[in-house]
């Protein structure tokens, strides 16, 4: 008990401290640019033609809803964090408790040590069942939150309290409104997930000596490399979820002059391939000019 209630005291901190990170990067996502192309340069030092960063963003939207504005939609993020954490301590306890029963049963005789890969497999399918049974509880709160974020667009305030925000989708769009972009987003979820657990199997079991006295420490580390490279791989995941979650829901930045309205997740996801945006609000601070955008953007100070 004390240890899940230390995961989600630790979980909604981190999710206060990263709220405005996901507010701006969620206006990004949706193609949202307020502030015009400035001068700046890339990693290389050579001058380029770049959008406004996280922090210039972040300062265009308290300059409008001050401060207090960049937190917005963190409530329903935090009822989705802490409702998340304990749905994926109850699976995983689920499954433990069967292990022990199992085990403690009659005529119980001892089992030979399954190999490491099989372990694996096993592991990483109880966190897939887990991880998809918490994404499936808590989505409605993330459309939620993703709603009440991009309506800072149009300037509305459709989705302000949570109890209103789920009246409004339940009477316009019915129980599937509460599940938009969820296919998507459960998708990407486990695709990151196998990948990342494959990807350190197989550095730990081929890439590292086993004799090394820091080998528990290089395991970590490699967990964490995969998990990055993993989430790289599948952000296109995350972006078709997040556009589908607010898309024709009735507010300015998810409908018509301002964005398509899409069919399906599969039709966002071949429009966003063939306009070169499927990494759009992937990095917040170098920021290149999307594709087929103009701006006005003085080039002749490149020169």
């Amino acid at each position: 008990m004390a240890d899940a209630a230390s995961q989600v005291l630790l979980g909604s901190g981190l999710t206060i401290l990263s709220q405005p990170l996901m507010y701006v990067k969620v206006l990004i996502q949706v193609g949202y640019e307020p502030l015009p192309p400035t001068i700046g340069r890339n990693i290389f030092g050579r001058q380029v033609c770049q959008l406004p960063g996280l922090f210039c963003y972040a300062q265009h939207i308290a300059s409008i809803d001050g401060k207090r504005g960049l937190f917005t939609g963190l409530t329903p993020r935090l009822c989705s964090g802490v409702l998340g954490t304990v749905v994926h301590g109850k699976v995983l306890q689920h499954y433990q408790e069967c292990d022990k029963a199992e085990e403690s049963g009659s005529g119980y005789v001892q089992k030979e040590v399954s190999s490491s890969f099989d372990r694996v497999i096993k592991e990483t399918t109880r966190e897939m069942m887990a991880r998809s049974a918490a994404t499936l509880i808590t989505h409605p709160f993330h459309v939620i939150t993703l709603r009440s974020m991009v309506q800072f667009i149009g300037r509305e305030s459709k989705y302000c309290g949570l109890c209103d925000s789920i009246a409004t989708i339940y009477r316009e769009e019915g129980i599937l409104g509460f599940f938009a972009g969820l296919i998507p987003r459960l998708l990407g979820d486990i695709i990151s997930l196998w990948l990342c657990n494959s990807l350190a199997y197989l550095v730990n079991t081929y890439a590292l000596d086993s004799g090394v006295s820091t080998m528990n420490e290089m395991k970590s580390y490699s967990q964490a490399v995969t998990g990055f490279f993993a989430s790289m791989l599948t952000y296109p995941f995350v972006l078709v979820s997040n556009l589908m979650a607010v898309n024709n829901c009735g507010l300015a930045g998810g409908c018509p002059p301002y964005s398509p309205v899409y069919s399906s997740w599969i039709d966002c996801w071949c429009m966003l391939q063939k306009e070169g945006n499927m990494s759009r609000g992937n990095s917040l601070f170098f920021r290149k000019v999307p594709f087929g955008k103009t701006y006005c953007c003085d080039l002749r100070m490149l020169i």
